[in-house]
């Protein structure tokens, strides 16, 4: 296996230095302008450039600010309104289809209205990130809290336990691997929540810093946000998958073995 994953890791570097060399010859034997397509020299000098600066330090704590809180609002909720489904079938019955059909109206859309309600600050941004974050993880908690074997409910109920400790001693500790899963999505879309609401109105922020550095016609800064908000979100959903780990080590401990 950690020869599998030594091959894996030359895979990635070999692909990277691949597409970076290709895309900086391309860019030099085809004489593109920056303004349309900058070469990756470019774009690694514009990271530097903004690493350097204050306020893009600021602007990228904000984004953050705004993901992390959403992404937090997003669990409590899912924990709460997923528990609450998965024991009221009746409450499924009757909440779902205003969910999923809440789900299914594209995040740009609902973006001005947010900053009508809430302004132009953080809050319309973390209320975004939260909501995109909350639907994957919700179908997870109710998937994994309806996965628990019946038998093991019966045999429950048999000895006499209570709904609440059916709930603590079987469902829960079942579902956890689809609510990690849940969340391992959910960040992801948080961030898209956060950058989307930005796009639509901000007063600071990666994604105003995008549509300034567009109004400028500085591609090369464009994609070097792209790359920040990439690393930004992959670290995230590692972060979340190590917790994972941490948690449910029985189960990854298992799966290694077979």
């Amino acid at each position: 296996w950690r020869f599998v994953k030594q091959i894996f890791g030359l895979l990635v570097v070999g692909v990277f230095i691949a597409v970076t060399g290709g895309w900086e010859l391309f860019v030099w034997l085809a004489q593109m302008p920056a303004f349309i397509l900058p070469a990756p020299s470019q774009i690694a000098s514009q990271l530097v450039s903004m690493a350097q600066q204050v306020l893009f330090w600021r602007d990228f704590s904000v984004t953050m600010h705004e993901v992390l809180l959403g992404y937090a609002v997003g669990i409590v909720l899912a924990l709460v309104l997923g528990v609450a489904i998965a024991l009221l079938p009746l409450l499924e019955l009757s909440l779902m289809p205003y969910i999923v059909a809440f789900q299914t109206i594209p995040s740009v859309a609902l973006a001005p209205l947010f900053l009508q309600w809430f302004g132009y600050g953080v809050l319309s941004k973390v209320v975004m990130a939260g909501l995109i974050a909350f639907f994957p993880i919700l179908v997870n908690v109710i998937a994994g809290l309806q996965a628990s074997g019946r038998d093991e409910i019966q045999m429950a109920r048999a000895f006499g336990a209570t709904r609440r400790q059916i709930l603590l001693k079987i469902r829960l500790p079942n579902a956890l691997p689809y609510v990690f899963a849940g969340m391992e999505l959910g960040v992801v879309f948080a961030l898209v929540g956060a950058i989307v609401a930005e796009f639509v109105g901000a007063k600071a922020g990666l994604g105003n810093r995008i549509l300034q550095y567009n109004e400028q016609f500085n591609i090369a800064g464009m994609f070097a946000v792209l790359i920040v908000l990439a690393a930004a979100g992959m670290a995230m959903h590692r972060a979340v998958a190590w917790l994972r780990r941490r948690t449910l080590f029985w189960i990854d401990g298992h799966d290694a073995e077979h």
